[in-house]
This record gives structure tokens, sequence and C-alpha cells, in this order.
């Protein structure tokens, strides 16, 4: 085969990856309003292997947004409602005795798929909690010493309400570490809402996404070719060092108690990475690890109790940063 073509073809096959990628906005639309940021997000965390916390108050939109991202792109997804009273094995599986046989089988949970929405992650304690840390971290659930693979892709979207809501169970530092991205979801503009109120006036329902229009515009082939064209987005020096220059600078940061580890700054790397390949670059520039900045690094700090009585966000922090680390030309 001619080289030349084949260059071509894989070309093509990136191009043709990114149109449909890109397409998920678009269909996505059709049942969310004005939430650009958070699907963008989520695309970058597929892209990317990793998970995603959302956090908003009820009524945002946050399970609807997951939802009609599974339908767009055609993934297997299910839910889990979290509750105090939610154990680990409602999670990951577990065995169970057959009396017809006098044998254990192992019953697969809900993690068992594409993508799993975890809502409000924080209702329930940290024991079912971290139930999840194996699945998102080793892509695996291992029962009574057995591991048992994930299918690919997977991807876990977790809701949950701000933390001074009451009957909530902050997540660990350990767990909060193993997001990609932390998205936070706003109150819609008042047009936005009014726009809501319209859709549902005219008889949108939530819960049918295929009568709103929703209809598959990618699938896993597609997120694979774009998987590796990401892989092969170029990442200079200059840029290695500016992302760890701005991750050290969060740990010297006399706001916070705790700062980006390396782990972070390999995920703001990747996330740079691929919202370079999304805008339709083939090399990493500045302004993408700044456009990442907060949803990648929001929840792997941690504020000092006096920094955040005098109204100190990490956000702002963060900010700051990225206004005094000097940028590569």
């Amino acid at each position: 085969m001619d080289p030349t073509t084949d260059n071509a073809g894989k070309t093509g096959d990136q191009g043709a990856a990114r149109a449909s990628l890109e397409a998920l906005r678009a269909e996505i639309a059709k049942a969310v309003v004005g939430q650009d940021p958070a699907v963008t997000g989520l695309v970058v965390a597929l892209l990317c292997r990793g998970h995603v916390l959302l956090e908003g108050v009820p009524g945002v939109a946050k399970t609807l947004l997951v939802r009609a991202l599974a339908s767009a792109l055609e993934l297997d997804t299910k839910r889990v409602q979290f509750t105090p009273d939610l154990m680990p094995s409602d999670v990951t599986g577990s065995l169970v005795y057959d009396t017809r046989t006098a044998e254990f089988s192992f019953q697969p949970g809900p993690v068992f798929t594409n993508l799993l929405l975890a809502d409000e992650i924080n209702r329930t304690p940290p024991k079912t909690q971290s139930s999840l840390l194996e699945a998102m971290e080793e892509r695996q659930v291992t029962v009574d010493g057995t591991p048992r693979p994930l299918p690919e892709p997977f991807l876990v979207a977790a809701t949950q309400n701000p933390v001074e809501y009451e009957g909530t169970y902050p997540l660990p530092e350990a767990q909060l570490d193993r997001f990609l991205l932390k998205l936070t979801i706003p109150l819609p503009s008042r047009q936005d809402e009014i726009d809501v109120l319209t859709r549902h006036a005219e008889g949108f329902n939530p819960r049918d996404l295929r009568a709103a229009g929703v209809r598959p515009v990618a699938g896993p082939a597609d997120l694979e070719a774009a998987r590796a064209a990401v892989a092969k987005t170029a990442i200079s020096p200059e840029i290695t060092a500016y992302v760890v220059d701005i991750c050290r600078a969060t740990r010297e940061s006399p706001s916070l108690s705790l700062g980006v580890s390396p782990r972070g700054a390999t995920a703001l790397l990747a996330t740079a990475r691929a919202w370079a390949w999304l805008t339709g670059r083939d090399y990493v520039i500045p302004d993408d690890v700044k456009a990442l900045a907060l949803p990648t690094l929001r929840h792997r700090v941690q504020l000092r109790p006096e920094a955040e009585m005098e109204g100190v966000t990490a956000d702002s922090v963060i900010n700051a940063i990225l206004a005094h680390v000097p940028v590569p030309r």
C-alpha cells in the first residue's frame, strides 16, 4: 500500500472521529440547555479514559446530562442511586448461591457497564464510596479473590451535592484524586431557564430522550480512533515544564494545605492534550493547559481553614497561580 494514501486515510479517520465527537454537543443540546462546558468535560474524560465528578445543587440536569451523553454515544449505561444504606456489593456485584447447582455464581453489579452514573455519591458512607476505587483505577472488580475486568470503554460519572447540604459524606482525598475532572454545574441563566420551561410546556419528557430527538452520533469505534489520535498529539518540553511549574506552585501556596500531586500533573497534561486535539490541533499550546486547569486541579487541592474563612476558593487560588506562573513562548 502507498504510505501516502495510508496516512491520508488515517487523517480522514481522525477527522471523522473529531467531527462525530463535536456533534455530541448539538445532540445533547436537544435534551440539556446551556451546559456546553460540562459536555466538553465529559468528552475529554472519555478521550483520556478518566472519570468525572459533577457537582451542583439538585435540579440542574446533572443526571439528564449523563443520560443524554450515553444515548448520543450509543453506550450501555446504568444508574446507581447512592443512599446511606447502600452496600458495596450493591455496586460491584456478589456471589449468589444457586440451589439447582449447589454452587455459588457471580451476579454482576451495575458497575459492569460502559457509563456508570453514580447519582449523589456523597449521600453514602465512605465504605460504599470506596467500593468504586478499584473499579475506577484498575478497571476491574475483585470478588472472592477473583478479578473480573470491566467493559471498555468505562467511565464513572458521579454526581454530588455541595458538601454543605445535610446528609452528605465528603469524599476522601484518595477517591477525589481518582476523578480526572471535577465539573461544576451552575444554575442556568435567565434565558436558559426560560428555554427549559418552554421545552417542558411543549411536552419535553426528560425520561424519553428518543422522543426528544437524541440519536447516536458516535460510537466506540469513533472513540478508539479519537483516543489513538490524542495519543499522537505533540507535547513540547516547554509545555511539560509549564504544567509542572503550575502544579508545584500549588504546593507552595500559603492558602493551601494540600497541593497537586504528580498524578494531578499527569492528569493536566492528558486533558490539555485531549482539548488540543478536539480544537483541531496536533500539538499542545499553553492556552490548552489554562483551559483545563480548573476542572482538572480544583478537587486535588485543599484549602487551609483560615483561607476558607476569608472566602478564598480553590478556583481563585488556581486562577492566581495561572496568572503568575510564566507562560512559555
